[in-house]
């Protein structure tokens, strides 16, 4: 499988990056080089474990503000915390001018008091300073679709206005397919160095499965796998539980679908039989004759389900 080239943008960690070569992720970021330098509100809106946080602090570099980021998680905040992390006291007054970029975690999350009393703060306008003093950029990130919020009546609609000023869409990994493999090589390269481990190459058959599976959980799914597998330094045995992962979220998708009893009954076969010959494999350490061993199957039968399961081209130790 050929290399696709790799855009890495790096944050003040050097652990802490946004990999993108889709078209999708490269209009993304140059998006953000636009108006990085401005002060207008940015809302991040995507799946959880898409990198809503990584590229608010992107942001924030790019935008060469002084002061730090203030992550403010509004899942766990109150009105009068929250008052507090953006420098102000009971009244709306400003106890210290709080700089830098105001970072609002899950902004879908504050409940409605604190909703009420953060738009109550707000200027009306980022050309007006108001008397709470709020020179901090803000950005705010949030998994939820706002729009259905507010219709709802949950989430205020003034607020939203407000922190809107222009809306980024992370879009998830299942999405942006060319970015697996340069994420994957990235991240070995940063788990090896951390767990102190050597930098492996993935086979053949790992990425095969990475580009088919959907990536539920993101960029942190990816990771986590990727962390195991150099942790393990056994891809067979790292990649297991995402071979009974995937087998569920397909057997799910069937339920969902509302399939007849007969096509459900061949889907859930032909997937406990998926499930079995990818096991089989992991066990043999992917050689196809011991596997069709274990299985009480004639090797060319094998061979034939492999190629039906899409992995004809495995490879064999």
């Amino acid at each position: 499988m050929g290399s696709a080239p790799i855009v890495a943008t790096s944050f003040a960690s050097d652990d802490d990056f946004v990999i993108g070569v889709s078209p999708a992720m490269v209009t993304l970021v140059g998006v953000i080089s636009e108006i990085a330098a401005t002060n207008i509100p940015i809302l991040l809106v995507g799946e959880i474990g898409t990198g809503k946080e990584l590229f608010a602090r992107r942001i924030h570099e790019l935008s060469r503000r002084g002061g730090p980021v203030t992550r403010i998680r509004c899942a766990s905040t109150s009105a009068e915390r929250l008052l507090a992390d953006l420098g102000l006291d009971g009244n709306g007054d400003a106890t210290k001018v709080r700089a830098g970029t105001v970072l609002l975690d899950e902004i879908g999350e504050l409940d409605v008091a604190s909703q009420q009393r953060f738009v109550s703060v707000l200027p009306d306008s980022d050309m007006v300073p108001g008397r709470s003093c709020l020179s901090a950029r803000m950005i705010s990130t949030t998994s939820r679709n706002l729009d259905d919020e507010v219709r709802a009546g949950h989430f205020r609609s003034e607020l939203y206005y407000r922190i809107n000023g222009v809306c980024l869409r992370i879009p998830p990994l299942r999405e942006r397919k060319e970015d697996i493999q340069p994420l994957a090589e990235r991240l070995l390269t940063k788990h090896a160095r951390q767990l102190g481990k050597p930098r492996r190459t993935l086979s053949a058959r790992t990425m095969e499965m990475f580009l088919a599976y959907p990536w539920p959980g993101n960029v942190r799914e990816l990771e986590n796998m990727v962390r195991k597998i150099v942790a393990l330094s056994d891809e067979s045995l790292a990649t297991a539980e995402l071979v009974q992962s995937s087998s569920r979220l397909r057997a799910s998708a069937c339920t969902d679908a509302g399939y007849s009893l007969k096509v459900a009954s061949r889907a859930a076969s032909r997937e406990a039989e998926r499930e079995l010959i990818l096991k089989a494999l992991a066990r043999t350490r992917w050689n196809r004759k011991r596997a069709a061993q274990e299985l009480q199957i004639s090797y060319k039968s094998l061979l034939y389900k492999l190629k039906q399961i899409g992995l004809e081209d495995a490879e064999t130790n």
